[in-house]
């Protein structure tokens, strides 16, 4: 029914599928950008910052297309020289144990990802963020919380991947449905504890002291019967100029985190604008609501990865030996894109419908015009591109444009 040399040709078009969907959107992206101050951002934009954010914009848009084109043509000389079979061999003389193997041959491929990886990441934070003035990192910083995070993967991820590969080898049929249950309980977890847990690795988070922001943050809090717990300031300026906010919101304690370049940026009003967002995001069920979707996606990708780790040609397309999870995962992984990419639109729709909804909630219950402020301002701060491609828009972008957000927002005014 299916044949391995059938399945490697599907796996290299959607690779090609994949990278030519990018450029066409980066291109379409592209055609939008103007020399001129465009009349709809005079009001956000002098000529002067507006010609910066192009450059700033050209700059990201050329390092993505190198950066991609490199992975594009890495992995696509990973297929055709067969990359995946010689790692699966070694890891089959290393161990006898499947979980051992399993372990090994992520790891390396982590390990090589990270290497590979690691160059362009340096050349993004201390070339053009540096250049436009966001990259506040030291070199040492850099490298610090590199090895931080491959020490992370090694410490959280490796041994979920054992107990998955351990489920795979005793529960058979039912695989798909444990591990469901499995990247359930560990999502919910890090949701709960990832302020608490993981953000300390990496930045100092100290509680707002008593002054005038606290006070206006609980008073909004205390009229909109919203229970606050934890008012917490992050020391992003160690990293980065660029600023924002985020809520820690699930479990029993809720935790506000303001990040100092948002306190240095903004007035008490615009910050409780911004915050009262984020309790309409609260207030209107949004967490949930992403979660669930998270949940159910989740339960669709495991249970087609159930299936096809079934389809021994499915390993063998990409030259494996012998059917093994490993393999056939990364297979899986490749063949899942056109399912991977329909998910994503869903997710961007959603959550650009629920930023309208806090919008909506912070604008009727707090003050429209201080959130316009707010969102202006970190426009104008971070040089965000606020004429994207709808094109690109409708693929990349998870918020509303900023503009749109603005004008829904005069509505709520009036």
């Amino acid at each position: 029914m299916f044949n391995p040399e059938t399945i490697l040709y599907a796996v290299i078009w959607l690779i090609v599928f994949e990278f030519i969907l990018s450029k066409t959107l980066d291109y379409l992206n592209t055609t939008r950008w103007s020399d001129k101050l465009p009349k709809e951002l005079e009001w956000i934009y002098d000529e002067k910052k507006y010609k910066k954010s192009m450059k700033y914009e050209k700059a990201k848009t050329k390092f993505s297309s190198i950066s991609w084109a490199f992975s594009f043509i890495v992995m696509l000389l990973v297929l055709i020289l067969w990359g995946f079979w010689w790692l699966d061999s070694v890891v089959r003389v290393w161990t006898d144990s499947d979980i051992l193997r399993a372990i090994y041959f992520f790891w390396v491929i982590i390990l090589v990802q990270n290497i590979i990886s690691l160059p362009f990441s340096y050349y993004f934070t201390f070339v053009i963020e540096e250049k436009f003035g966001f990259n506040k990192m030291t070199k040492k910083l850099f490298f610090i919380d590199a090895i931080k995070w491959l020490l992370l993967t090694i410490i959280i991820w490796l041994p979920l991947l054992a107990l998955i590969v351990w489920v795979y080898g005793i529960a058979w049929d039912n695989f798909w449905l444990y591990t469901w249950i499995i990247m359930t309980v560990f999502s919910v977890f890090m949701m709960m504890f990832y302020s608490s847990l993981i953000v300390p690795l990496f930045n100092k988070q100290t509680p707002l002291e008593a002054w005038e922001l606290r006070d206006a943050i609980e008073s909004f809090a205390k009229k909109v019967w919203f229970k606050l717990d934890n008012i917490y300031v992050i020391d992003w300026s160690k990293r980065s100029s660029k600023a924002n906010a985020y809520f820690s919101w699930f479990g029993p304690k809720k935790r506000i985190v303001l990040y100092d370049t948002l306190i240095k940026d903004m007035d008490v009003e615009e910050l409780v604008a911004v915050l009262a967002h984020e309790i309409g995001h609260y207030k209107r069920k949004h967490t949930f609501q992403m979660l669930a979707f998270s949940i159910i996606q989740t339960w669709f990708m495991l249970y087609l990865l159930g299936l096809m780790l079934w389809v021994d040609e499915v390993s063998q397309a990409l030259w494996a030996s012998e059917a093994s999870f490993w393999v056939g995962a990364i297979a899986f992984g490749i063949l899942f894109t056109p399912v991977s990419i329909v998910l994503s639109l869903i997710a961007n729709i959603l959550s650009r419908k629920n930023e309208y909804q806090a919008d909506e909630y912070a604008g009727k219950n707090y003050k429209a015009n201080k959130l316009q402020s707010a969102l202006i301002k970190l426009s104008r701060n971070n040089l965000s591109n606020l004429r994207p491609h709808p094109a690109y828009e409708f693929f990349h972008y998870s918020h509303p444009t900023v503009l749109k957000r603005l004008s829904a927002l005069d509505k709520i005014k009036k």
